[in-house]
C-alpha cells in the first residue's frame, strides 16, 4: 500500500500473537491490492487475466464496498477515473478498519492503528493530530476520542503531491483546499468520504453537512480554515 503502518495497543490481555497476526493481514492486503505488483489480483482484474466474481472473498468484499462508496458520492469516489482498475482510495482504509477491530476482537480494550496518517481508533483515551499541509512539524487541530470507534482520515496533496483528481476532469480538483480530514466511525467510510469531498473542491462543504454523524475540517491554499459538525 506503498505507506508505513504503526500499531498501538492498551489494556486486555492481548499477546504477541494477536499483534503478529495483525502485521500479516496487513502485507496480505498489500499483496492482494497493490497496484504495483503485477501478480496482485487488482493487477490482474486490470489487465483482464482474472474475473471478479473469481476473486478471493476479501477481493470480492472491497469490490461491493468500492460500487457503494461510488453511488453514495455520486461518482466522486471511483475506481476507475483513469480508465483502468484501482481501488486504493479504499483499500488502505479498510484494511487497517479490519486491523483494528481485530485487535479488539482479540482482548484489547484500547487499539490504535495508524496507515499513513489514516486512523482508526477504539477505546481511550487517544489524541490524534492532523499535520498542518502549510507549515510543516505544525498541527492543524487535534481529535480527541475516549471511547468507542472513531476513525479520522486526511486527503490533500501535502504528504504525496497531487494524487487525487476530479473523476470526471481527470485533472487536480479546483476549489483551493490543501487538506480536507474527516471524523467518523469507521476508516473505510471516512477515507473514501474524505478522498470524494476533496475531488468535490468547492461542493465538499455542503456533501460533507448533509453526511449523518460526520464531522470534517478542512485547510484551504491560503490558509483559512472551515469545520462541519454533526
Amino acid at each position: 500500500m506503498g505507506t508505513v503502518f504503526s500499531i498501538t495497543v492498551r489494556g486486555g490481555d492481548v499477546g504477541p500473537g494477536a499483534l503478529d497476526e495483525a502485521e500479516a493481514w496487513l502485507r496480505h492486503v498489500d499483496a492482494v491490492f497493490s497496484t504495483y505488483r503485477e501478480d496482485s489480483a487488482v493487477s490482474r482484474i486490470a489487465r483482464g487475466e482474472l474475473a471478479p466474481e473469481d476473486c478471493a472473498p476479501e477481493v470480492r468484499q472491497v469490490l461491493r464496498l468500492c460500487e457503494r462508496a461510488e453511488a453514495h458520492t455520486g461518482g466522486w469516489f471511483t475506481t476507475g477515473y483513469a480508465g483502468g482498475f484501482d481501488p486504493s482510495g479504499l483499500v488502505k482504509g479498510w484494511a487497517v478498519e479490519r486491523a483494528a477491530e481485530g485487535l479488539l476482537a482479540a482482548g484489547a480494550t484500547g487499539v490504535c492503528v495508524n496507515g499513513g496518517g489514516d486512523v482508526q481508533l477504539h477505546g481511550g483515551p487517544w489524541r490524534v493530530g492532523v499535520a498542518h499541509p502549510l507549515r510543516p512539524g505544525r498541527v492543524a487541530a487535534v481529535v480527541e476520542s475516549r471511547q468507542g470507534a472513531v476513525a479520522v482520515a486526511t486527503s490533500g496533496p501535502a504528504e504525496r503531491g497531487c494524487h487525487i483528481v476530479d473523476p470526471h476532469t481527470r485533472r487536480a480538483p479546483v476549489g483551493g483546499l490543501a487538506s480536507l480530514t474527516v471524523v467518523h466511525e469507521g476508516l473505510t467510510d471516512a477515507d473514501t468520504w474524505a478522498t470524494a469531498a476533496y475531488a468535490m473542491g468547492p461542493e465538499a462543504r455542503a456533501w460533507l453537512e448533509a453526511q449523518p454523524g460526520v464531522t470534517a475540517f478542512a485547510v484551504t491554499a491560503d490558509g483559512e480554515t472551515w469545520s462541519v459538525s454533526p
